[in-house]
């Protein structure tokens, strides 16, 4: 199970998990179980379970058939570090990712610390970038997890923003993503916690990319920042860290990355 993607950070999405459980504030509105419901009420076959954590053997090798490099963001529809997940699966869902080098592989959890626990049993290749969600300071000790991880590239994921973060350690991190809650029951979120996480990331030299407002009415409120469009993310080039600075559509990034 694959599909293009409408997020602005990738461009495609890769499940070979799918279902969660809520462990923090910001699980209170997930879209994916949103999704998951509206998908099972559909008799979609892969939510045949809903939201309960299922895991799909026939996906795992998916990416061994796409040729042309692509940018894929890894269980959008859930957490691959869940404990439901067997740490087994895990590495070979790491392993199909590792020997896709055509690819980049974007990961990101929660559940940070059985990230930190499980590391070293993984297989870090330079195509495979880590993140970790930040939504509020109380979760904010899952930076300090995945600085502990060997991940090329690492990354926060600041959505959906719901509270300041002061004094981010972004030592050895290289991206920072930043959105706000989208959908019927979104949270609000405010300006000078997004001015405040942009001039930390510009004082640490590390990029920044604005996803959007959110809200009911998500594309009403655009995503523009002081109006312009922060689209600033990583690049690998011959395997070796490189920054986007410029204004830059992601697709096109994407292209680039294996040239």
């Amino acid at each position: 199970m694959a599909t293009r993607s409408k997020i602005e950070w990738t461009q495609m999405t890769w499940n070979p998990v799918t279902g969660c459980t809520k462990i923090s504030a910001g699980c209170k509105n997930c879209y994916a179980e949103r999704m998951a419901k509206r998908l099972q009420a559909m008799g979609q076959k892969r939510y045949i379970n809903g939201f309960e954590v299922t895991l799909h053997e026939d996906l795992v090798e998916l990416p061994y058939q796409w040729k042309t490099s692509r940018l894929i963001f890894v269980n959008s529809m859930s957490d691959l570090f869940h404990e439901k997940v067997p740490l087994d699966f895990i590495q070979r869902v790491f392993n199909v990712m590792e020997r896709c080098p055509q690819h980049t592989f974007q990961v990101l959890t929660k559940r940070s610390k059985r990230l930190r626990e499980v590391s070293d049993q993984l297989s870090w290749a330079p195509n495979i970038w880590m993140g970790v969600s930040v939504e509020d300071e109380h979760v904010m000790y899952r930076i300090k997890d995945l600085q502990n991880t060997p991940a090329t590239i690492r990354f926060l994921s600041c959505e959906p923003l719901l509270g300041p973060l002061e004094n981010l350690d972004l030592n050895g991190i290289q991206w920072v993503i930043v959105g706000g809650e989208s959908g019927p029951k979104a949270r609000p979120m405010h300006l000078e916690w997004v001015e405040a996480i942009h001039m930390q990331c510009r004082q640490a030299g590390v990029l920044f990319f604005f996803k959007q407002w959110g809200g009911v009415h998500k594309r009403r409120n655009g995503r523009e920042l002081h109006g312009r469009l922060y689209n600033e993310m990583p690049n690998l080039t011959n395997y070796g860290y490189q920054a986007i600075l410029e204004e830059v559509d992601v697709y096109k990034i994407a292209e680039k990355i294996h040239d």
